[in-house]
């Protein structure tokens, strides 16, 4: 938040129509000592040191979103939703979230409305570019779910900075939202999650 330049990017961006959301702290988990087979394999293979929240207790886990949100809010923003990086959020961290005055958390699979409960499911688009095997498996994996979600209530495509570096996969990822432009409205998640509240009623 020291970044004037910094700020004022994400002033225009919301400005424009864009959500600001806070997307974890740090964005990453330090290996620990005696981890098990299971989590080594989530917090290092799966997403290579970026679970953040997979675990983390209540306590840090408030004081980490308390504390980004106190941070958006002194420069005038007002952030609605917390994403856990990767998506991996603990049941500590959902609780934290909540107290901490989000309105909704987002999994791989599902969005979550944290005043009401409601789950809405919505299985995300996403790529994982590291390396070469990755990528072929994530073009076949989307373009196979982007059959299995396009009549879904709720389509997300999840698009991160590296992607943008892989022609094959950025092509896709533009065919992908141009087949689905004609017959979908786009929407930032708090107006889905305002949207879903108004349908019942709350």
């Amino acid at each position: 938040m020291q970044d004037r330049q910094f700020v004022s990017w994400l002033r225009d961006l919301e400005a424009a129509g864009n959500e600001i959301v806070i997307h974890g702290y740090f964005h990453e988990r330090p290996k620990r000592a005696g981890e098990s087979f299971l989590e080594k394999l989530i917090t290092q293979f799966y997403t290579q040191g970026e679970g953040e929240f997979y675990d983390l207790g209540y306590e840090e886990a408030f004081r980490r979103i308390k504390h980004a949100r106190d941070q958006f809010q002194a420069a005038g923003f007002k952030p609605r939703g917390f994403v856990a990086p990767a998506w991996l959020l603990s049941g500590d961290g959902e609780r934290a979230a909540r107290d901490a005055e989000m309105e909704y958390t987002t999994r791989l699979r599902t969005v979550l409305d944290l005043r009401s409960g409601e789950t809405s499911p919505a299985r995300s688009i996403v790529y994982s570019v590291r390396n070469g095997w990755r990528r072929a498996v994530s073009l076949a994996w989307n373009a196979a779910l982007a059959q299995i979600v396009k009549d879904a209530p709720l389509v997300r495509v999840s698009i991160h900075p590296p992607d943008f570096s892989h022609p094959t996969i950025w092509r896709q990822i533009v065919d992908l939202i141009s087949r689905m432009a004609p017959d979908r409205t786009p929407t930032t998640y708090q107006d889905w999650i305002a949207d879903q509240r108004l349908k019942r009623g709350l």
